[in-house]
């Protein structure tokens, strides 16, 4: 009877990761049919890049806006909590992450990337694949994070990379849904240094 139940709970326990699986495959379809490159034009790859406001931004695997997509994973997270306590963490974090890739499918589409032009992000052209597969990785880091933290703590990291991101890159999660929903012209001239 107990191994009969251990292995139905097993075989349960695949689908989520095998869900996210498949999602993670999709996204990727879909950025490549899009026209999304692999890897920065560049020809080279990198773990991480500094800069906010550099060619190499959104290029490669993390980048500081990667801190962006832990707050998205953070936001989602309450989100759950809200409208879908009960449903089992694994298939919440499937949830977190077909979400974040339909947000990148979108956030790499021509609209969408001019918009972020129009709002004063010069030289931007979308992400990469990789990059966009490490946004959706850091989201379900910050998803799990939070899951981990409990909603205090997890509000008190919402608050404190809010304010980090805001004087080290001029930009955070919330400001940047701001310029990107209506750009206000005395923050596009502050986050270009003027």
């Amino acid at each position: 009877m107990f191994s009969l139940l251990a292995a139905t709970l097993a075989r349960r326990s695949v689908w989520p990761w095998l869900a996210i699986a498949i999602t993670l495959a999709a996204v990727t379809f879909q950025l490549h049919c899009q026209g999304r490159l692999w890897l920065c034009s560049c020809g080279r790859f990198f773990l991480w890049v500094g800069e906010a406001r550099s060619t190499n931004t959104s290029q490669h695997l993390f980048d500081p806006y990667s801190f962006t997509h832990v707050l998205h994973g953070v936001v989602f997270f309450w989100l759950l909590m809200l409208f879908a306590p009960r449903l089992w963490w694994s298939w919440q974090l499937w949830l977190v992450v077909a979400v974040e890739a339909v947000w990148e499918v979108i956030e790499n589409s021509d609209f969408v990337i001019q918009r972020y032009r129009d709002a004063g992000v010069l030289g931007y052209f979308g992400d990469t694949i990789v990059n966009s597969l490490g946004d959706i990785a850091m989201c379900g880091f910050g998803f799990v994070l939070t899951r981990y933290l409990g909603f205090g703590r997890s509000l008190a990291l919402f608050a404190a990379m809010e304010v980090v991101l805001l004087f080290w890159i001029r930009d955070s999660l919330v400001l940047n849904v701001v310029m990107l929903i209506y750009p206000v012209e005395c923050i596009e001239r502050w986050q270009a240094g003027y």
